[in-house]
């Protein structure tokens, strides 16, 4: 356990929020507890990522009713990782520690990703023993974990999670990368030099239903995909490269029959498959790259990720 003498690093707490007013209440308490019973310095920084439902009304509550807390209230909805990103910039902590909005990351276990910094990490990933997720979840947790491995080089025994602890130099980095499509477990891996996992526990969620359905998944795979490799780009060229070759050798193969064996009934259905099946190959190509060109756009016409609309804290 923790010594109670004073410590002289503070740690900010950054929690998305989204559609979680019953108990996203119940989260800031226990976080503010956590830090009060282990006498640390800390604030908790709120961001609401465009909740449709009065999740903002009750963080704004709270932080103008409590001295170490901040609510933000973006624009509209921007996502996860963006809402993550706009809270590391407010955020002004020796370390900066994420957990999620619905106690699933109970606030009781940040001691252990404290702990685990304390000897030298500038990056720890809560470890869950049991994950308390859906089935598709757990697939999709497998597909983004082989792309962090690909494209971040993940180190193969490093679990990435959404709970973590994160040290100032290494949020500094990422707070500079200059990107309008966040994702802070890649970025997190970019940026740091002594990653590590400790155990903690994972909770069911106490109420309600989780937000991370499968087109979320999707479209973190996307982004991750388009923004951070250019592994697509690739793949679509190998293709066209293979595909061309054996164009090549078809017409060899044609030429070579018309010239020794002579020509038959013109293949119509052969013609008709072939030019469906180019053009099905460039329209994938074409919009392939639409896609890069869309984010590239995106990326180059705005200087921000996000808008805030309001930002609420307590008046002495």
């Amino acid at each position: 356990m923790m010594n109670q003498t004073p410590d002289p690093k503070r740690y900010s707490a950054v929690i998305p929020v989204y559609n979680s007013q019953k108990i996203v209440g119940d989260t800031i308490d226990r976080t503010a507890a956590f830090f009060e019973a282990h006498n640390l310095a800390y604030e908790i920084i709120l961001v609401n990522d465009g909740s449709p439902d009065n999740s903002w009304q009750v963080i704004r509550d709270k932080a103008q009713a409590m001295p170490h807390v901040v609510a933000v209230n973006l624009l509209r909805n921007y996502g996860q990782h963006t809402a993550l990103y706009c809270g590391f910039q407010q955020s002004t902590g020796d370390y900066v520690i994420t957990l999620d909005d619905d106690l699933q990351n109970p606030p009781e276990e940040m001691l252990h990703l404290i702990e685990k910094a304390e000897e030298g990490h500038d990056l720890v990933f809560g470890r869950f023993r049991k994950k308390e997720h859906d089935s598709y979840r757990r697939v999709g947790s497998r597909l983004i974990g082989y792309m962090n491995e690909k494209i971040f080089d993940k180190p193969d025994d490093l679990v990435l999670t959404n709970f973590r602890i994160i040290r100032r130099d290494v949020v500094d980095r990422i707070c500079g990368y200059q990107t309008n499509y966040p994702y802070i477990p890649g970025l997190s891996l970019m940026f740091a030099t002594n990653p590590a996992n400790v155990w903690v526990e994972h909770q069911k969620r106490p109420s309600g239903s989780s937000n991370y359905n499968f087109i979320k998944i999707l479209e973190l795979v996307m982004r991750i995909l388009f923004n951070y490799s250019s592994y697509p780009l690739r793949f679509v060229s190998l293709a066209g490269m293979v595909i061309s070759l054996l164009s090549f050798l078809l017409g060899i193969y044609y030429l070579i029959r018309a010239i020794f064996i002579g020509t038959s009934v013109p293949g119509w259905a052969t013609l008709i498959v072939l030019m469906s099946f180019f053009n099905g190959l460039s329209l994938l190509i074409l919009s392939m790259l639409g896609e890069y060109i869309i984010r590239l756009l995106n990326q180059v016409s705005s200087t921000k990720s996000y808008y805030i609309k309001e930002i609420a804290h307590h008046h002495d």
